[in-house]
């Protein structure tokens, strides 16, 4: 359990610092899009120390509630929020952001509200299919897919877009760390494989920062990247 502990808190570490980094920029700009990503980045720190705690001391039906709403629903929908803001405006950043808040407020209810079923095994990370009935899945499901939809998408576009210079690495790294943190979600959920989870997780985010810090490092002049990403999936 030693090595899934690590890779757990080397993910939360690393979302907190970006997190971090992220709500210095806002505190300095003001830019709506990169305090929804500061806020998602905490959200993603929490789920990713949620699952050291049941890497560590034991999977608990309270522990994995708070890891199945922070890093299967509530995060990446406030990823996405960012975009929306980048791409689609105040306005209608302000709509979605009203939304994303009443969404994720009804889907933290039902996953702290809904029955648990089986067994959990202290020593192995539950799968949402194993323990949920068909609500809290549904909500997982379109939440994170929907939202790392949105997030993959810009970030794609984005490089598609600026082709020349520091940002098409940029807006590369972010879409290459989405991919990998999607396929976390699928070792998982599939196969079974916790350890392989906690790799992409911390592989993922680190990716993504590194995108992040290549983009800041741009001149002044040059365009914000479009979105940072998700975490792993679990339904």
């Amino acid at each position: 359990m030693s090595e899934q502990t690590s890779l757990a808190a080397a993910a939360g570490l690393v979302a907190l610092a970006f997190g971090l980094s992220t709500l210095d920029r806002w505190e300095l700009r003001r830019r709506p899009h990169e305090l929804a990503w500061s806020i998602a980045l905490f959200l993603f720190a929490g789920g990713a120390f949620a699952l050291w705690t049941g890497a560590a001391v034991g999977w608990r039906p309270a522990t994995f509630r708070v890891f199945y709403v922070l890093g299967a629903i509530v995060n990446v929908p406030f990823l996405a929020l960012g975009t929306i803001y980048l791409l689609a405006g105040r306005r209608a950043g302000d709509r979605a952001a009203a939304a994303i808040a009443l969404a994720s407020a009804f889907a933290t209810g039902v996953v702290i509200a809904a029955p648990m079923h089986g067994h959990i095994r202290p020593h192995e990370l539950p799968r949402g299919s194993d323990v949920f009935d068909a609500l809290p899945r549904v909500l997982a499901a379109v939440a994170s897919a929907g939202g790392a939809l949105v997030v993959f998408g810009g970030a794609a576009w984005s490089a598609w877009r600026f082709r020349r210079g520091h940002m098409v690495w940029a807006n590369a790294l972010i879409a290459v760390g989405t991919l990998v943190l999607s396929a976390g979600g699928i070792l998982n959920s599939v196969f079974d494989a916790m350890t392989g989870f906690a790799v992409t997780l911390v592989a993922g985010i680190a990716v993504i920062y590194a995108g992040f810090l290549v983009a800041i490092a741009t001149p002044a002049s040059a365009p914000s990247p479009r979105v940072p990403a998700g975490a792993g999936r679990r339904t």
